[in-house]
């Protein structure tokens, strides 16, 4: 029984070896089908063909290495920022930019630790998982504050503005891409304050100049007192785009510090405004006409909320033509994150905007190619040009208040009217 267990032992063991050598065979068989396929038209033995593809093997890697270190050359003296996390947001490099503006200091090449632990900024940790989830490149501002260990030195440590591009990556890793904001923003503050203060020093002697015209509006007889007159005029204008001015820079500051919020009636505020402008509109035999919600109350400030519809309406009149009439319509916007809004849409008859001047209707001092303006329509208005009378600040200053009340506002041209179309949506507080 022992002999007749060893030879069966011994022929399996024997039938294994021979299924292993099989197998390796046909492993070979493939490997080598090429190179055999390759020889049938070469005299080239396989072995000399073998050595021949594995050099050229290597000369293919040899150059991807040097494509590789160019690459990561380019990358490391670029001007901006680049880091590249896997998959769990562990950081596996980055440029000396990157470490510079996000002051990454315990971190050497090679070491792979989790981004959070170097850098702390969650709007740069959310924008490299929703990339990673959506899989599509996302570009954000954000603004990034040190970590400061020293107390002694937190005076001197400025948050820096960075502006993130992120890119989706092989195997669920993420690019992202930092540039230095900074010196544009101390640009874009600087000139503002010089701006604020050239606007203070200016009230001054504007208000001397007034005086003196008001002072020989008197004593001039016609036809030159039509100087003084002009003179006023533009003094007064002067005036009022400086105090413009002053009002936008203290709303860049800070939207919120100049608003004095306390409940209010939409209609009623929107029938004050109209009255403010009724003896104008009358002129040109114009009407108000309402449509929509009778009263929705707002959580406003009831000067600022007035001046922009005085704004608004003003500009309606100006550019409308006689016995029109102009429309405004007022409906409650299906309630998003739990929030409720109103719209107010503001509609004249005049000629609209030029469409090449509307993408820049709120943008300061704005002024369209007056060369490519009808002067006059058929119906009698003048064609509407951005900031065309009055300071040129108008519009600007309409869009900071409902930014600062987190509404939005767009113009456009009304498709049935043909004339200016203000669109607003403002917060509510409820209805009644």
């Amino acid at each position: 029984m022992t002999l007749i267990a060893f030879l069966v032992g011994l022929a399996i063991g024997i039938g294994v070896w021979l299924w292993q050598q099989r197998r390796l065979n046909r492993r070979l068989k493939q490997m080598l089908g090429s190179l055999h396929s390759d020889a049938s038209s070469s005299s080239m033995p396989i072995v000399s063909r073998l050595r021949q593809e594995i050099t050229f093997a290597n000369q293919q890697r040899e150059l991807l290495e040097k494509k590789l270190e160019i690459r990561k050359h380019l990358l490391q003296i670029m001007p901006i920022g680049y880091l590249q996390v896997d998959e769990e947001n562990q950081l596996l490099w980055c440029n000396e930019q990157a470490q510079q503006l996000l002051q990454i200091n315990r971190w050497e090449p090679g070491q792979i630790r989790l981004l959070l632990e170097l850098v702390r900024s969650y709007e740069l940790d959310h924008l490299i998982e929703q990339t990673r989830l959506q899989q599509q490149p996302e570009i954000i501002e954000l603004v990034f504050h040190p970590v400061c260990l020293e107390g002694s030195a937190m005076a001197s440590v400025r948050p820096l503005t960075l502006r993130a591009s992120s890119w989706p990556l092989p195997q669920r890793q993420v690019g992202v891409f930092l540039e230095n904001q900074q010196p544009l923003v101390d640009l874009t503050q600087s000139r503002d304050r010089a701006n604020s203060d050239l606007a203070h020093e200016l009230r001054t002697p504007l208000t001397a100049m007034r005086l003196v015209a008001e002072a020989l509006q008197g004593r001039v007889e016609p036809p030159a007192s039509r100087w003084v007159e002009q003179m006023l005029r533009e003094t007064d204008r002067l005036i009022c785009l400086v105090q413009e001015w002053l009002e936008l820079s203290q709303m860049d500051k800070d939207p919120t510090t100049s608003l004095t919020l306390e409940p209010l009636d939409l209609h009623s505020l929107l029938q004050l405004a109209w009255e403010n402008l009724e003896p104008l509109a009358q002129q040109k035999q114009l009407s108000l006409a309402y449509q929509g919600v009778d009263s929705v109350w707002l959580e406003a400030d009831p000067t600022r909320l007035t001046q922009v519809f005085i704004n608004l309406f003003d500009n309606s009149i100006k550019h409308s033509p006689t016995k029109a009439e102009i429309r405004v319509e007022v409906s409650l916007l299906p309630a998003t994150d739990e929030l409720n809004c109103v719209q107010i849409n503001i509609i004249d008859s005049g000629s609209g905007f030029a469409e090449a001047d509307l993408p820049h209707v709120f943008e300061r001092l704005y002024r369209g190619e007056t060369s490519r303006h009808r002067q006059q329509t058929a119906l009698g208005s003048p064609e509407r040009l951005p900031n065309s009378s009055g300071s040129g600040l108008g519009l600007s200053i309409v869009q900071k208040i409902i930014l600062a009340h987190g509404g939005e506002i767009q113009a456009q041209n009304h498709p049935k009217t043909g004339g200016a179309w203000l669109q607003i949506s403002l917060p509510v507080t409820g209805k009644y």
